[in-house]
């Protein structure tokens, strides 16, 4: 990508300088760009170096440089190998921490407890975050910290090692980007062209196919924000976009149409939310707080003290993976059957087979009665049965709702074909989910959501919960099975 080409670029010319003056044994050397086994010594002893810290400021800093100018040049796998041997060989060293927590178990009092404890901190601090930690005295360091562990987050698997490096590194990175650090920018048709072109790059929630399609969504009644940190100006951290409307939008293809009359911003009464995008793969899993949706509200209801209404039109980026696997699997469960029979007849009245992908591949289907009669309403309750699923690591797991719950939201309504583009209905069968920031309860939400878990949703959710005649089972058992099933 030409803009991250253009990053890498500058990076590598502001280092070469810091370190041409460095004494000739400091050198920065000449690595093959997929490192082979000479250079991975060579390599060794660069680290080696820079965890030492030899000499004054300006020599580790120098040193640092050096070995951030190395890794630029190399390619994929020789970034998998410098990552490898950054994780493997400077680590924290495993007897000396084991001894520290011998000590700090053993101690007689509570002087010698917390002499004990913070000596074990000291062992527990592994010679590469020291070694990272260096980087953020550089120009543009924290931008290469960022960049390094997207890169990281590209090699990571299974391995332990690039686990445990990962999770350093992440530290590091959290205990900068936080709300409270970053500045919000309103991007416009006239803001810098290099700032326009990232923000076509990096949208990652509705692709933005051209300049005017970018100037659609940079319109009056249209808003983009920009959130960055002061470490790397020039740099969008995460982009915002807004629609102001009338009412709550139930389909992306309708908000984004170029070809729709502008609406005065004066009259519009609802901001939509349709896009939120990390620009930094290396942030990806790092909380900026639980506020980024409330600074852009308040700034939105300055400018526009007419709005009322505050929602998003967002995406279920796992919704048909789940679906799809749900529907395969044989169960009994009452909700689960219902929808079986409801493909069965979808796929007879269309004379295709029995299978999601076949039946809605094609965006036209979705509002042909058969469909609507037949899949609707059996799809919407199994995703609010999604949306209370939660993943392996404890948390929901749908990922932009645990973004919009934490935020404070509710879940407000189910968009049926609300995304009719191929990535909609590769996700989610066309389907999108408003989560609406009603404000007198946001912070409710918010520490509810927090503290116990707890999901607000809107009386239409809860309408879900309810079965269809067909599937009430004897003496209202499939309402029981259904909402034990639901709920958290």
């Amino acid at each position: 990508m030409d803009v991250i080409r253009g990053t890498l670029s500058n990076l590598r010319q502001v280092w070469q300088g810091m370190s041409e003056s460095l004494r000739d044994t400091d050198k920065v050397p000449s690595l093959q760009p997929s490192l082979s086994e000479g250079d991975l010594a060579v390599l060794r002893k660069q680290m080696r170096d820079c965890v030492a810290g030899r000499g004054g400021e300006i020599t580790v800093r120098r040193r640092a440089a050096g070995l951030g100018q190395s890794y630029l040049t190399l390619n994929e796998e020789g970034r998998r190998r410098f990552l490898e041997l950054l994780a493997r060989e400077f680590s924290a060293d495993r007897p000396r921490v084991e001894e520290a927590a011998r000590t700090l178990l053993q101690a007689a009092d509570e002087k010698a407890f917390l002499r004990a404890e913070q000596h074990l901190r000291e062992e527990l601090a592994s010679p590469r975050i020291r070694l990272l930690r260096q980087f953020l005295a550089l120009p543009q360091g924290m931008k290469f910290l960022v960049d390094l562990r997207g890169d990281l987050l590209s090699h990571i698997g299974s391995d332990p090692a690039l686990k445990s490096l990962d999770g350093e590194l992440r530290g590091l990175l959290a205990t900068w980007f936080d709300i409270g650090f970053l500045e919000l920018h309103h991007i416009t048709w006239d803001s810098p062209a290099a700032l326009l072109e990232k923000l076509i790059a990096y949208e990652a929630v509705h692709e933005i196919d051209s300049w005017d399609d970018l100037r659609n969504r940079l319109e009056s009644d249209r808003r983009c924000y920009a959130f960055f940190h002061p470490a790397m100006p020039g740099e969008p951290l995460i982009f915002v976009e807004v629609a102001l409307v009338t009412g709550i939008s139930d389909s992306v293809q309708a908000l984004l149409d170029q070809s729709a009359p502008d609406l005065k911003p004066e009259e519009a009464d609802t901001a939509i939310f349709y896009s939120i995008s990390n620009a930094q793969k290396g942030l990806r899993g790092i909380s900026f707080g639980n506020f980024l949706i409330k600074q852009v509200v308040d700034e939105l209801r300055h400018e526009f003290p007419n709005l009322r209404t505050f929602a998003t039109l967002s995406p279920l980026p796992g919704f048909a993976r789940w679906l799809s696997a749900t529907l395969a699997a044989d169960s009994e469960d009452p909700l689960e059957q219902s929808a079986r029979e409801a493909l069965g007849a979808s796929a007879d009245s269309l004379n295709l087979p029995p299978v999601l992908e076949e039946i809605l591949s094609v965006p036209e289907r979705y509002r042909r009665r058969e469909i609507e009669q037949f899949l609707r309403e059996p799809l919407e309750r199994l995703c609010v049965r999604y949306l209370h699923k939660k993943g392996k690591d404890g948390g929901l797991l749908d990922p932009v709702e645990r973004f919009h719950l934490g935020n404070g939201a509710r879940i407000e309504r189910l968009n049926w074909a609300g995304d009719l583009s191929p990535k909609g209905i590769r996700q989610s069968y066309g389907m999108m989910v408003n989560y609406l920031y009603k404000l007198d309860e946001i912070e409710k939400n918010r520490e509810s959501f927090a503290a116990d878990g707890r999901i607000a949703v809107s009386s239409a959710i809860r309408s879900l919960l309810r079965p269809s005649p067909r599937e009430e089972g004897p003496g209202g058992k499939f309402t029981r099975i259904l909402r034990m099933s639901l709920l958290p």
